[in-house]
C-alpha cells in the first residue's frame, strides 16, 4: 500500500523488451539509499506498484529493476515509457509511516486525458477526462491519484474534472510537465469504490 507522497523522482535509464513483446524490463535511476532496496520490495513508479527483481549502483547513483508485464503495458502509461522518462517514485507503506495523503493501492485503474492547464498566481489548475465508469468514483472533495500523485478533486462535470496543484507539488513531482494531450495514469479512490458497490448490492 502507498499514500501517494511522491518521494523522488526516478529516471528510466534502460528499458529491454522481450521478444513477444509480453514484458519489459526497466531500470529506473534513483536516489534511494541502495541498502534499503530488497529484490521483491514494491515502489510504486507514476502509481504503478512494480516489483523490484534487481538493484546496484551506478556512476553514484542507485537503480533498481522493475518487470512491466502485459497487463500494465495495456493498462498504464507504462507502454509510452522511454529512455529518460522521468517517473514519480514512493516505498511501499510501513508500519507506522504517517499517512499523508491517502489509501492508495498502486493498482492505477487506467488512463486520463490532461484537457487543459491554467497556471494562476499561486498554483496550476488541470482539467483532465477519464472514462464513464471511472468517472462515477470522482466526486468534488474526494481524493483521487495521478500519476502516483495524491490529488483533491476540485469540480466535477460529467466524465471531466479538474484538480488544482500547488507550488511545492509541482517541484517535487512531475505534473509540473502535464500539458493538454497528456496521458496520465488514474487510480480512483478505493472508498469510492466500496461505497459504489454497496449501493449497487442494496
Amino acid at each position: 500500500m502507498f499514500t501517494g507522497i511522491v518521494t523522488d523522482i526516478g529516471e528510466i535509464i534502460s528499458l529491454t523488451p522481450t521478444a513477444q513483446g509480453q514484458l519489459h524490463r526497466v531500470r529506473i535511476a534513483c536516489r534511494y539509499d541502495r541498502s534499503t532496496i530488497a529484490d521483491g520490495a514494491s515502489i510504486a513508479c507514476n502509481g504503478v506498484c512494480l516489483t523490484v527483481v534487481a538493484s546496484g549502483t551506478a556512476d553514484g547513483k542507485t537503480w533498481f529493476d522493475v518487470d512491466a508485464a502485459a497487463e500494465t503495458l495495456r493498462m498504464t502509461t507504462a507502454r509510452g515509457w522511454r529512455v529518460g522518462t522521468n517517473l514519480n517514485l514512493e516505498r511501499a507503506l510501513k508500519i507506522g509511516d504517517e499517512l499523508g495523503g491517502h489509501i492508495v493501492a498502486g493498482h492505477a485503474d487506467g488512463i486520463a486525458t490532461v484537457l487543459g492547464r491554467d497556471d494562476l498566481p499561486d498554483m496550476a489548475r488541470f482539467e483532465l477526462g477519464t472514462t464513464r465508469d471511472l468517472a462515477r468514483f470522482i466526486a468534488p472533495k474526494g481524493s483521487v491519484t495521478l500519476d502516483g500523485v495524491s490529488l483533491t478533486v476540485n469540480t466535477v462535470r460529467d466524465v471531466a474534472f479538474s484538480v488544482l496543484i500547488i507550488p511545492h507539488t509541482l517541484e517535487v513531482t512531475t505534473l509540473s510537465g502535464w500539458r493538454a494531450g497528456a496521458e496520465v495514469n488514474i487510480e480512483v479512490d478505493l472508498m469510492a469504490r466500496y461505497a459504489a458497490r454497496l449501493s449497487e448490492m442494496k
